[in-house]
Formats: C-alpha cells, sequence, structure tokens
C-alpha cells in the first residue's frame, strides 16, 4: 500500500513539473491577458499527434471572467486530447493511399506511420517520424508560430498560425497562412475544437450556444434544446457523460460562420467568427466544457497557399 501510494504521489509530483517547465509565452492588451504553451519537441506541453501544436491556451482571462482551462482528469503530453482550447486539428493527409508501416501527414504535427488497413483514427497515437521544424516570434500582444515540413510521405508545407489580440478591444484573432512548397495538392480539413470552459463552471442549464441561422440537429437526448436559433441544456451533463451532434442549416457564405456562447446566469460570453465558409459544423460538450466545431475545407495547389481567419470577441451581460 505504501508503495503504490508513494508511486502515485511521485506520478503526480512529474505530471506537475512537466506542465511548470512546459514553455509558456503570456500576451496581453488593455483588457485581455492569455497564456500560451509553445510547442517544444522535448518539453511542450502537448507532444501528442491529434492537435495542431501551435496556439495551444492554457487560460484567457477578461473582465474577470477566464474563457478556457483544464477540462480532464489525466494529463499525459502525449494523450491525444490532454489539451486546452482553442485548439484546431487538420484531416490526415495521404492516410488512404499510406500501406501500413508508410508514412501520411497531419498539419501542424509532421509525419506519422500508419499501423494497419483501418481507417484513420483521431484517438490512436500514431508514431511521429519527422516533426518537422518549429520556430516562435513573440510580442507583448501576439505569438506567431511557423512550422515546416519537408518531402514527407510526398508532401512539404509551410504552415504560420498568429494568435493576437486586437489593441483596445476584448478581442482575440487567429491568422493562419498555409503555404504548398510541394509537389502535391495539399486537400485537407481543419476543425477549431474550441474546448470553451467558462470560470470553471459545469456545463448546463445556463449556458446557450446562439447561430445566426435555422440550425437542424440530431438526437439530443433530452440533454439540450433546440429553440431553431439557440442550444440550450434542458438538464446538466452527469459524470462522464457526453453529447455530440452534427448542426445543419448554414449555408454557403462566411456569414454563417457566427457562433455565440454565453452563460445566462454570470453573463459571460465569447463570439466567435470565421472568414471563411463552414464546410461542417457540429457540437460536443463533457460536463467540464463546451465545444462547437466548426470545420473549413482547404484545398491548397502547389506553390499556392491558404489564409484563413478565427475572431473571438469576449463580452459581458453587465450581470
Amino acid at each position: 500500500m505504501k508503495t503504490s501510494l508513494f508511486a502515485l504521489l511521485l506520478v503526480t509530483f512529474l505530471i506537475a513539473a512537466t506542465v511548470d517547465e512546459a514553455p509558456q509565452a503570456v500576451i496581453s492588451n488593455s483588457s485581455v491577458k492569455a497564456t500560451l504553451y509553445l510547442p517544444d519537441t522535448a518539453a511542450g506541453y502537448y507532444r501528442g499527434t491529434r492537435f495542431d501544436w501551435a496556439g495551444v491556451i492554457a487560460n484567457l482571462e477578461y473582465k474577470g471572467h477566464s474563457y478556457f482551462g483544464k477540462w480532464f482528469d489525466k494529463y499525459d503530453p502525449f494523450l491525444h486530447d490532454a489539451i486546452t482550447g482553442p485548439v484546431e486539428a487538420f484531416d490526415p493527409l495521404g492516410y488512404d493511399q499510406a500501406k501500413p508501416g508508410e508514412l501520411f501527414v497531419k498539419v501542424g504535427v509532421g509525419s506519422l506511420r500508419k499501423i494497419d488497413n483501418d481507417t484513420y483514427k483521431f484517438m490512436v497515437n500514431y508514431q511521429h517520424v519527422d516533426k518537422g521544424k518549429w520556430s516562435v516570434q513573440k510580442k507583448g500582444d501576439q505569438v506567431r508560430f511557423t512550422h515546416v515540413l519537408k518531402d514527407a510521405a510526398g508532401y512539404s508545407y509551410e504552415y504560420e498560425k498568429t494568435v493576437k489580440l486586437i489593441p483596445n478591444k476584448p478581442e482575440m484573432v487567429l491568422e493562419h497562412r498555409l503555404k504548398n512548397t510541394g509537389k502535391k495538392r495539399i486537400e485537407t480539413a481543419v476543425f477549431n475544437h474550441n474546448f470553451l470552459v467558462f470560470d470553471q463552471l459545469p456545463s448546463g442549464p445556463g449556458f446557450k450556444v446562439e447561430f445566426p441561422f435555422t440550425a437542424k440537429t440530431g438526437d439530443l437526448r433530452g440533454i439540450l434544446s433546440n429553440s431553431g436559433q439557440a442550444l440550450t441544456f434542458a438538464r446538466p451533463l452527469q459524470s462522464k457523460e457526453n453529447i455530440y451532434t452534427l448542426v445543419d442549416g448554414y449555408g454557403t457564405s462566411a456569414n454563417d460562420y457566427d457562433i455565440k456562447v454565453e452563460n445566462t446566469q454570470t453573463g459571460a460570453g465569447v463570439r466567435i467568427r470565421g472568414d471563411r465558409p463552414l464546410s461542417k459544423l457540429a457540437f460536443w460538450s463533457n460536463p467540464r466544457n463546451l465545444s462547437p466545431e466548426p470545420f473549413v475545407a482547404v484545398n491548397v495547389e502547389p506553390g499556392k497557399e491558404f489564409t484563413w481567419k478565427i475572431a473571438y470577441e469576449f463580452y459581458t451581460t453587465g450581470k
């Protein structure tokens, strides 16, 4: 019993040390302060193979409210979702064409080794073969991340992501640029798994998610209610329970990439807008976070580049 307790305490200590030693940067403007984890192949907070390593936000504060934070119980830098939002993930490149043992690519991650003939599974921690080269430029109100991958499974790219706070506004913008420097077309989709955590409050009644169109959803299992342009919680989520639904009804204009998430009891809210049309939209929540999941289609010919932006406007209703 004493040995088991000692082992547990040792693991807890090592995990805490890993988090504390992970490279970080703090940015701020007149109203918003955010802490970001920086990509690092040896000591980075997140070194898994599901999500883009750039722009992992540990915490963001505005007017006494926090909007992102830890929502999971178990931490491991290689765990597929031991990460804090908003974070993005790209569909794999070349996975279906690769044979077991051959390589495929995920933008913002690098090249990975295919295990078998099964379909790609995001929960699998595939062997990381080429992590590419990361560089970071820090300023007082922004951080620019650049990931360069050369000739990995036939793909080459320069991926740039800048997380910036807009001067004198409670607004954060994620700016992206993906340049295809190889000979193969880059055709994928990228989604943002927002992982919103408002003041560490549990998911449930009091939260609402609004859309600028009439939303069509799947079975909400008595957990969510759909009033047409808003999802609200009919009841709290229980321990280890989650809800996932696709959301349809949006059009081909980027105007429909406009989502509000608000806690009507505290008045804290965020408006999320993209400058590209939605290619898919989902909503997922567990007892500790709310995640609108907007997808954008990416198609880049060799020698060309693709850009997109996502803006987060934080607000309070004065309650």
